[in-house]
């Protein structure tokens, strides 16, 4: 009978390691570890003007980004092969 009650055990034992271990994978697959900069920038940007102007510049970053994406997806629409 407690042969048995340890093999259950185990086998429970077994499935909460994989699920935990499924759970951090997928965490890391789909980047909700991600934040390298948190630290880093809570002692650059440590007052509203700081942080303000890094947003703004973030921003700007994105948009600039936008336009690239557009610019190439126009040029892959006009794109001729030679003849």
């Amino acid at each position: 009978m407690s042969d048995n009650i340890i093999i259950v055990m185990i086998g429970i034992s077994t499935l909460l390691g994989a699920t935990g271990l499924a759970a951090l994978l997928w965490g890391v697959k789909t980047g909700q570890f991600d934040d390298q900069s948190k630290f880093i920038d809570a002692a650059r940007y440590d007052n509203e003007e700081d942080l303000r102007d890094a947003v703004m510049m973030d921003e700007k970053k994105k948009a600039r980004q936008k336009k690239k994406a557009e610019e190439s997806e126009k040029k892959k629409k006009n794109y001729m092969p030679a003849d």
